[in-house]
């Protein structure tokens, strides 16, 4: 088969995701499956691959879809939805709400560090949702409060729900994770810096917005990198979006405090008393979210005892592509953050006064909540996983390294924004091009590292304008009909993007790698 053939054939499950999405319409669970059927179809006719490698990589893609990543958004939505049924969402959002007056500081707040805080440990729509409500609660225009959150939540997303996508994307590759995570938060860096700006920018109609609130802007973007960068390059992936909002939202508040108390005038107030909580009742709030970073945490590799004994729980599933190649699926049943996220939220739960009953109840209306994506999600990873076993992806990535040529390395992040796009996804955008990604780099001799963080960089930048992010902000709004708008909204800040990071990583080759 002729390499322009193959490569054809080989991006037209792609190509017809694209199409059943963006213009048939088609929800993604029933997109993904009958692209998974084409991939099906096109590796047993054309790539000749057996049966049976067919059948064990379709289900070791479908079981490594349910753990860790469907573990993980089930974990990730339950402590959510809980913390909506006991009342403690309501509270931390009051409390995030009542801190400032002025809108510019308001929607870095809540926005960036709030909706970051979200990203880490739910991701999957609430980091967009929550904030907007927020914001439109706070008198905002409903377009800019849902154009601003989806731009701020583009960076968290590469370390969401608990790092997930760095981690699939370090299985899928085979290269360490700390370095992988220590790559993407340079590429992002910049963006950590830029994006608070854009933000206040939007909320006060132009650049003149940012006079006054300069430094509190500027220390709410490096405070969010700084501790990034550490913990991605020590611990991992599981941590740095939560240390990073974390960090932010304390320095945020702490400067917004002495803001506004040195300012003689104040925007004019509800009459309506807002309410004051103790420090228990904030303690109690954030218990689930304070557990999950503390279980986190120990399970880390900054405490090596307790994340091996407990990584010792564990299974290995084999799935026997051939007499020669078998694919292991190693289960931990204990450590992985999903399980963690759970074990949190049921005891957190119980500090908030949640009877078992309740709790059990709400677990069981997320699991039904979440049944399309987890048809989804587990489809699409089986899909990469064929994809990946016939030969298909490196075939794609041969053609494209040989068309392109080292300027491969400008259109990488466009690669992992169009996995985004599609999928809605940064860890189904790895599923789906990161062993591409590091075929490519293999092919023109490059650390595959740059390539494969390049991936989740660009991904992350898809997710301003993916169609599953704009109908959550078009929910949010209430602004039903208006998808377009706020996609014309975010779009060209999707472009500027890409396009800076392009050049951020292929600047970075010439320095560093050639």
């Amino acid at each position: 088969m002729s390499e322009s053939l193959s490569f054809i054939l080989g991006v037209i499950p792609l190509v017809a995701l694209i199409v059943m999405i963006l213009k048939i319409k088609t929800p993604i669970h029933y997109a993904v499956i009958i692209s998974l059927i084409i991939t099906l179809a096109l590796a047993g006719f054309f790539w000749k691959t057996p049966v049976q490698s067919l059948s064990m990589s379709t289900l070791y893609g479908a079981s490594k879809g349910l753990w860790p990543i469907i573990i993980v958004i089930l974990g990730a939505i339950y402590s959510y939805n809980l913390m909506l049924k006991t009342g403690s969402m309501d509270v931390i959002k009051n409390v995030l709400a009542s801190i400032s007056d002025d809108k510019r500081i308001q929607i870095l707040l809540i926005s960036w560090c709030f909706g970051g805080f979200l990203e880490a440990a739910a991701g999957y729509g609430t980091a967009v949702a929550i904030p907007i409500g927020i914001l439109i609660a706070l008198g905002f225009n409903p377009l800019k409060a849902a154009v601003a959150s989806l731009i701020v939540n583009t960076v968290p997303t590469a370390f969401g729900a608990v790092g997930i996508p760095v981690s699939i994307l370090a299985e899928q590759t085979g290269l360490p994770v700390r370095e992988l995570s220590s790559m993407i938060i340079v590429q992002l860096s910049l963006f950590n810096i830029l994006l608070p700006f854009v933000i206040v920018a939007i909320t006060g109609n132009g650049i003149k917005a940012i006079k006054g609130v300069f430094f509190i802007t500027l220390m709410c973007g490096v405070s969010t990198l700084i501790p990034q960068y550490f913990v991605a390059t020590y611990l991992g992936a599981e941590l740095p979006a939560f240390a990073g909002s974390l960090v932010s939202m304390l320095v945020t508040i702490f400067l917004a405090k002495r803001h506004k108390a040195a300012q003689e005038t104040q925007n004019e107030q509800s009459e309506t008393e807002k309410p004051h909580y103790s420090r228990a009742d904030l303690m109690r709030a954030s218990a689930i979210y304070l557990l999950t970073f503390l279980f986190i945490l120990l399970c880390s590799p900054l405490f090596p005892a307790i994340k091996n004994s407990a990584g010792q729980i564990s299974s290995v599933i084999p799935y026997a592509l051939s007499d020669s190649q078998v694919l292991k699926l190693k289960v931990e049943w204990l450590s992985t953050p999903g399980v963690l996220i759970i074990i949190a939220t049921f005891i957190g739960g119980t500090i908030q006064g949640a009877r078992m009953s309740t709790m059990l109840s709400v677990l069981w209306g997320t699991v039904v909540q979440l049944k399309n994506s987890i048809i989804a999600i587990t489809a699409i990873v089986a899909m990469a996983t064929v994809m990946d076993t016939s030969g298909m992806i490196n075939d794609i990535a041969n053609t494209l390294v040989n068309v392109t040529g080292i300027g491969y390395i400008f259109i990488a992040p466009m690669i992992g924004a169009l996995g985004t796009f599609v999928t809605g996804s940064d860890t189904n955008s790895n599923v789906l091009f990161g062993k591409l990604q590091t075929s490519a780099a293999t092919q023109l001799g490059i650390d595959p590292i740059l390539l494969a963080a390049a991936n989740t960089s660009g991904a992350t930048g898809g997710k301003m304008i993916s169609p599953q992010s704009i109908a959550i902000a078009v929910s949010a709004t209430r602004m039903d009909g208006q998808s377009s708008a706020i996609m014309s909204g975010t779009l060209k800040y999707c472009a500027i993007y890409i396009i800076i990071l392009g050049l951020k990583i292929g600047a970075m080759y010439y320095l560093f790698y050639s």
